[in-house]
């Protein structure tokens, strides 16, 4: 009895060593995210997909952008070897404070001052702060884009017979911008607009030689949860642009790359993935030895005719 609690005890004490990182913290997270109850779900998604904001951020207001209770979010904290919320957002702080962004402490004065009231709400005021959230997920995504999957995207989009996209609502303007930008590749590309009750049919021929880029944030779209099922089913790659690794649309990917965008009034921006979704095209033109400036021209004849 006394080997087995010793054995324990020495357990927590290992996994509580192992986490003196967000990173390493986040792996662990993923690594039990499914043994996981749905709330403790939903604040694991919080933690990976806002980790700037929870260094600032009050327990109660974490929970209820979980829809969660605040009791909930301790749980969570203890979970992972935690004495309790205080503690595990210590370790973010202990990490993202030494290199906040100009951009994010703008936002955290402008949320300041708004939330005290001492200040009225002018268009100037909401211009900036939703551009200061853009630039906060535009250096988000600087830091934490990863150079091998981005290469792994881009020669598999190279190779595939034929490109797939699937987004619906906020995310379907980065899906049109991505198809329209890839028309001008050799490749045949075909977005699943899902008009008419049709995403079934429009899905049907993909292939093992095919790619399907899907695009989906939280809540995460069904009609685009659906498509990825459905292309892994025909054996085509998936290229996931979601918020996380805990993403359902990550768990499914081949290769998944990840966009935290920035907030600002309960709107979330599209400046990064926009920016992403370009990064991709360029890239595969350049692998692909497309000549780009023939792309800008044949977009002046457009707008002249």
């Amino acid at each position: 009895m006394a080997t087995s609690s010793s054995k324990q005890i020495k357990d927590m004490t290992s996994k509580i060593a192992q986490v003196d990182s967000v990173e390493r913290f986040l792996t662990r997270v993923r690594e039990e995210f499914a043994d996981l109850s749905p709330q403790l779900q939903a604040i694991a998604r919080y933690f990976e997909q806002n980790r700037a904001s929870v260094t600032v951020d009050r327990i109660q207001v974490i929970a209820a952008n979980c829809a969660v209770q605040a009791s909930a979010v301790v749980r969570f904290a203890k979970r992972f070897g935690f004495n309790g919320f205080s503690e595990l957002q210590a370790l973010y702080r202990n990490e993202f404070t030494t290199r906040t962004s100009p951009a994010l402490s703008y936002r955290h004065r402008i949320r300041s001052l708004l939330g005290t009231g001492s200040a009225p709400m002018r268009p100037i005021d909401v211009g900036r702060e939703l551009i200061a959230a853009s630039i906060a997920g535009l250096q988000d995504l600087s830091g934490k884009l990863d150079a091998a999957a981005l290469d792994a995207a881009v020669t598999r989009l190279a190779r595939a017979q034929s490109i797939y996209i699937a987004a619906v609502r906020r995310s379907f303007p980065a899906a049109m911008y991505l198809a329209y930008a890839l028309q001008h590749t050799a490749k045949p590309v075909h977005l699943l607009a899902g008009l008419g009750g049709m995403l079934h049919d429009e899905i049907r021929a993909i292939g093992k030689r095919d790619v399907l880029i899907a695009i989906s944030f939280q809540p995460y779209g069904r009609e685009t949860q659906y498509s990825v099922r459905a292309a892994r089913s025909r054996g085509a790659s998936v290229i996931a642009i979601t918020d996380g690794q805990l993403s359902p649309i990550a768990q499914h990917g081949d290769i998944v790359l990840t966009v935290t965008e920035g907030t600002a009034f309960a709107f979330r921006s599209l400046t990064s993935t926009i920016s992403l979704c370009q990064t991709l095209f360029i890239a595969l033109a350049s692998r692909l030895e497309l000549d780009l400036s023939q792309t800008h021209d044949q977009d002046r004849e457009e707008s002249d005719d």
